[in-house]
């Protein structure tokens, strides 16, 4: 086999974990928010008290981004992926174990940090390997959708029939699991770190790449606080906003069925990049977020499902394009700290999303909670209008520059 082969042989396998790793990444942090209405009975604690407890994975969610980008530039991005598998089934061990809160708190930070390393390591590799083509990058999101889809509806049914505990032990296995076969099926990376290129597509002037980049941190944060705030609380919005009193495993297959949405619009999504700019899709994709969250804010019963699963298709489809566009206009060489820089802001906000949702719901309900994610969402339409306003000026301007002089 030639080196050319076997390259992409070796690109094919780490696509295929690294898509798998997104559907993990998740999964596991979405565990607790469905189990939690259970442990209120338990442990004879109201929602928004428990709810609260989940602060300590999402910190570390956003927190650990940094060092684990600067890590995989500087070190391996693979090793840090084995990193991930391994380090997130052993929290989840510990979480299980837990003997009380305190520990289940400690264990779910542990969690946050080890998950924390997916995106801005797991990006950069996905970007190398697949040329940040739409399509590939589209369906590693719906893996990473499908990961959020699923983790209300078997977490309950995990819950149900065999305890709480078994909801973190058993994904726990499997990530060890999937872990130790990584290594063994993919080369290390190490002397790779020299060959990356250093210049991006796109050149900007100093000025200009602040103004973007400025503009990718409002959205990042934006788009986090919309994201966590739906997809934490949803079990809670389903369980509250049905008209009809339903059990916990009812409430896990509705929220499972209203995040398949999101899939379905990141396929969409990955394809129309192939007619329509990105940045184009983007300002479309975040406008329709508004209007959901907005609609869901009045909403019951059924009416309620379809504005949750306009606003979730709208959060999730964005996420592609979001990539391809970062891509574009950052080096190989340092994507991985400027993706762990994105994912900081974007994450580091669940913390704030958990906190939010104990304090508004406890003032006023779900009807407050969507209320305040809908001006969050029309914050993030416009920082977009104005990032899709900046990119049509750099790339026209980067088309005259590429124009053979007369």
């Amino acid at each position: 086999m030639t080196d050319a082969a076997h390259l992409a042989a070796d690109n094919r396998r780490s696509i295929v974990f690294l898509n798998w790793a997104h559907a993990i990444d998740h999964f596991v942090l979405l565990i607790y928010p469905t189990v939690v209405i259970g442990l209120e009975a338990i442990y004879q604690r109201p929602y928004s008290e428990l709810i609260a407890l989940s602060t300590t994975a999402f910190v570390a969610f956003g927190l650990f981004s940094l060092p684990a980008g600067w890590l995989a530039d500087r070190w391996s991005r693979r090793n840090m992926m084995a990193a991930f598998y391994v380090g997130c089934g052993l929290s989840m061990v510990l979480t299980a174990f837990a003997p009380n809160l305190f520990w289940l708190s400690a264990g779910m930070f542990l969690l946050g940090m080890f998950a924390a390393i997916y995106h801005p390591v797991g990006m950069a590799m996905l970007i190398e390997a697949t040329g940040a083509r739409g399509r590939s990058l589209a369906f590693n999101g719906v893996c990473g959708n499908l990961g959020v889809s699923l983790a209300a509806g078997v977490s309950a049914a995990l819950a149900t029939y065999f305890g709480w505990r078994a909801a973190f032990l058993l994904p726990a296995l499997l990530c060890i699991a999937t872990g130790i076969v990584y290594v063994w099926m993919t080369p290390d990376d190490r002397h790779n770190i020299k060959k990356r290129v250093s210049k991006p597509a796109v050149p900007l002037t100093a000025k200009t790449a602040v103004a973007l980049f400025g503009l990718f941190l409002v959205i990042a944060i934006s788009a986090g606080l919309v994201f966590n705030i739906l997809t934490i609380a949803l079990p809670k919005i389903v369980d509250e906003g049905m008209s009809m009193t339903v059990s916990l495993s009812v409430v896990g297959s509705i929220a499972t069925a209203v995040l398949v949405c999101g899939a379905l619009a990141q396929l969409a999504v990955g394809r129309l990049v192939e007619w329509i700019a990105p940045h184009t899709i983007f300002a479309i994709v975040t406008a329709l977020g508004f209007a959901g969250n907005l609609w869901a804010t009045y909403a019951t019963g059924v009416p309620l499902l379809i504005a949750l699963a306009v606003a979730i298709a709208a959060i999730y489809g964005q996420v592609t394009v979001n990539d391809m566009i970062l891509a574009r206009y950052t080096a190989d060489a340092w994507r991985g700290r400027v993706y762990a820089v994105r994912y900081f802001t974007l994450f580091i906000s669940a913390g704030a999303s958990v906190a939010m949702i104990s304090l508004l719901h406890n003032s006023g309900g779900f009807s407050l909670v969507l209320g305040v994610n809908a001006i969050i969402a029309l914050l993030m339409f416009f920082a977009t209008l104005g990032l899709v306003s900046l990119i049509v000026s750099i790339e026209a301007r980067h088309a005259a520059a590429a124009q053979p002089a007369e």
